[in-house]
C-alpha cells in the first residue's frame, strides 16, 4: 500500500514539473499528427450515446434556466421590488448559485465522504490507471452534470448572460473546461477531473451569493444594511478563497500530479502534453482574474473606491471599455457590487 505524499511547494512544483515536461519532450521524437491519431484510437473511450445524452442535458439546462427565470426568479425580483438594473441581473446569479451549490456539495461528498483519497493524496488519481477502465457511477454522474452544464454555459455566456468586458475570456474558459471534462472522461482521467472541479466550484458559489446580496441591498427604495454587510464579507472571503483554492491548492495538488506524478505511475500516459497545456491555460486564466481582484483591493486601500463596484462589467448602456472599478461620490454607503472572477 502506497503512503500519501506530502504536498509540494511552488519551488518543487516548478523544478519537477519543468523537468518532467522537458524529459517527456526529449523522448517524444515521433510526436505528431499520426501518433496523436493512433493514441486517440487506442485509448479514447467515448460512446456516441454518451455524447448524445450530454447534448440533451445541455439543452435541458437551457430550457430549465429560461423556465426558472420566467416563473421563479423574475417574479421574485419584482415581488422584492429590486432596482431595474439589479432585477435584470438577479436571475443569472440565482441560477448559477443553485447549480454551483449542488455541484460543489456533490464534489465534497465524493472527496470527503467516500473512500476516494484524491484530495489528501493527489498522486493517487493516477494509481491503477488503465485505458478503458470503468468510470464509477457516482463520478460519471458528476461528469454528466458538469459537462452538460459547461456546454449550456457556452451558449448562455453569448446569448443569455449580462455581457462583460471579459466575456470573451469567459467563453474561452468554458471551451477549455468543456474540452478538459470531455477528454478526461474519454481517457479515464476522471479522478483528477473531480479534484479540479471541486477546487473551482467553491469560488462560483461565493461569487454568486455575494452578487445576490448586492442586488438585494436596495429593495423597494429602502437600503438594507444586512445585505450590505454580507456582501462586504463575501468579497473578502471570495478574494481569499480564490487565491487558496485556485492559485495554491490547484497548482500544488493538481498540476504537480498531472505534470510529475502522472509519469511516475503511467510512464507513457496518453496525451500528456495536451492535458497539461489545457490545465496551464486554466491556471493563466485564474491568474488573469485574480489580477482584477488585486486591482480592486489596491483601489480600496488607496481610498479611490468607497463602494465595491463590478471589476468585470461595464454598463450595457455605456459600451466604453473603461476600467470597471468606477469611483463613486463621497458619502455613498456600502458595497455596490462584487463581481470579480469568472461568474
Amino acid at each position: 500500500m502506497r503512503g500519501s505524499e506530502p504536498m509540494p511547494g511552488y519551488g518543487q512544483l516548478l523544478r519537477r514539473g519543468y523537468g518532467s515536461l522537458a524529459a517527456a519532450a526529449r523522448g517524444c521524437a515521433d510526436c505528431g499528427w499520426e501518433l496523436s491519431r493512433r493514441t486517440w484510437a487506442e485509448n479514447a473511450h467515448l460512446r456516441w450515446g454518451e455524447v448524445l445524452l450530454c447534448g440533451l442535458c445541455a439543452l435541458g439546462w437551457t430550457v430549465l434556466r429560461r423556465a426558472a427565470a420566467r416563473r421563479v426568479f423574475r417574479p421574485f425580483g419584482e415581488w422584492c421590488k429590486l432596482q431595474p438594473k439589479d432585477a435584470a441581473k438577479m436571475p443569472e446569479s440565482a441560477w448559477k448559485l443553485l447549480f454551483y451549490t449542488i455541484s460543489w456539495s456533490y464534489g465534497c461528498y465524493l472527496l470527503f465522504f467516500t473512500d476516494y483519497p484524491f484530495f489528501y493524496d493527489p498522486p493517487s488519481v493516477f494509481y491503477d490507471w488503465k485505458k478503458g477502465m470503468d468510470v464509477p457511477t457516482d463520478i460519471a454522474v458528476a461528469y454528466l452534470l458538469q459537462c452538460s452544464f459547461y456546454g449550456h454555459s457556452i451558449y448562455a455566456t453569448a446569448y443569455m448572460d449580462t455581457w462583460r468586458k471579459d466575456s470573451v475570456v469567459m467563453l474561452l474558459h468554458h471551451v477549455v473546461a468543456l474540452t478538459l471534462i470531455a477528454f478526461s472522461y474519454a481517457f479515464r482521467y476522471h479522478n483528477v477531473g473531480i479534484l479540479v472541479l471541486f477546487l473551482h466550484d467553491i469560488n462560483d458559489v461565493q461569487l454568486e451569493f455575494t452578487k445576490l446580496n448586492v442586488y438585494f441591498k436596495h429593495r423597494g427604495g429602502v437600503y438594507h444594511r444586512l445585505n450590505d454587510i454580507i456582501s462586504n464579507i463575501g468579497c473578502i472571503t471570495f478574494s481569499v478563497s480564490w487565491f487558496w483554492f485556485r492559485l495554491y491548492w490547484f497548482p500544488l495538488k493538481v498540476l504537480y500530479a498531472t505534470c510529475y506524478s502522472s509519469l511516475q505511475s503511467v510512464p507513457n500516459i496518453p496525451f500528456y502534453f495536451f492535458f497539461n497545456a489545457l490545465l496551464l491555460v486554466l491556471t493563466l486564466m485564474n491568474i488573469y482574474w485574480f489580477l482584477y481582484i488585486v486591482l480592486f483591493v489596491a483601489k480600496v486601500l488607496m481610498g479611490q473606491v468607497h463602494e465595491v463596484n463590478d471589476v468585470r462589467e461595464y454598463d450595457v448602456e455605456d459600451r466604453s471599455l473603461k476600467p470597471a472599478l468606477l469611483q463613486v461620490p463621497a458619502g455613498s454607503r456600502g458595497v455596490k457590487q462584487c463581481n470579480s472572477g469568472p461568474c
